[in-house]
């Protein structure tokens, strides 16, 4: 792979501080990549998962560290005008794909009143599978740093939960397959820039459905979550980092209660002991 192809520059050059750094920084921080890994690159078509793929086959061009790469663009059912959209892309930005037919758009409607859950449901298991069939031990999906707080933001205000969206994660049904999100500290409007400076065009979502209702309505509580914090930045310019390092700088012995998945804790377990100490609890989480 030449690393002077003008889309690797842009990368390097061009958006070095908001991309390239903050892309490098995932893989080290958060121990994304390791020598020997196989990672299929699960790409949908869309700016983020097609600009993830260009940073990973840049930094596979470096060599370190030494790791192989499977293209993968499942199909769950584009149109004709989609999937040509999208080997157009990977053929001018030199991404060597592989495309799999499915019928899960398909699927996915027959389910009733909840498709888009279905859909994703549907998506993230065929990934899984075909990825194990591959060989490979990683999935690497393109989620950024502007998901990442959305998720926080929505599990807290309709889902009643604290929960964030972690840079990787152990498949529970498929052993021995991680899921990685390289683009974790990346802005959404870098990758907005990128795609314009390189006069590149890609697919929203190409779900049947969505395309017959607006942005609004697509996916409205995320819209909502997003016009949130468009006006709180306007009081508050770090509201999206602050956020963000909520999810690190978690003090147990102020809430209220957690669980780890099995055990459970309230604060009143400990409270007569005159301070509140946190530690493995065995009362079983129902």
């Amino acid at each position: 792979m030449p690393l002077n192809d003008i889309y690797c520059q842009s990368v390097l050059s061009f958006f070095n501080k908001e991309i390239w750094k903050k892309f490098n920084k995932a893989i080290s921080d958060y121990k994304l990549i390791e020598d020997g890994d196989r990672i299929a690159i699960c790409i949908s078509g869309g700016k983020d998962s097609m600009l993830m793929a260009k940073c990973l086959q840049l930094l596979q061009g470096f060599g370190k560290p030494d790791f192989s790469i499977e293209y993968v663009v499942m199909d769950p059912g584009y149109d004709k005008v989609n999937r040509d959209k999208i080997v157009h892309n990977a053929e001018i930005l030199g991404l060597p794909i592989h495309i799999y037919d499915t019928k899960i758009f398909g699927s996915a409607e027959k389910s009733g009143d909840n498709p888009c859950f279905l859909c994703a449901r549907l998506r993230r298991g065929w990934l899984y599978k075909k990825a194990q069939e591959l060989g490979c031990n990683k999935i690497a999906l393109g989620h950024h740093f502007d998901d990442v707080i959305e998720t926080i933001l929505m599990g807290m205000l309709y889902g009643s939960q604290m929960q964030t969206m972690l840079p990787k994660l152990h498949s529970e049904n498929y052993e021995g397959i991680q899921l990685i999100r390289p683009l974790y500290l990346i802005r959404e409007n870098d990758v907005i820039s990128w795609a314009e400076h390189c006069g590149l065009s890609f697919i929203q979502c190409a779900c049947r459905m969505s395309e017959k209702r607006s942005d609004e309505e697509a996916g409205s509580k995320r819209y909502e979550i997003k016009m949130l914090l468009k006006q709180l930045r306007k009081t508050n310019p770090a509201v999206d980092m602050n956020i963000f390092r909520s999810a690190e700088n978690v003090n147990l012995r102020t809430l209220m209660s957690y669980h780890d998945g099995n055990n459970y804790h309230h604060f009143l377990d400990d409270y007569d002991k005159g301070i509140t100490v946190r530690g493995t609890i065995n009362k079983k989480y129902t």
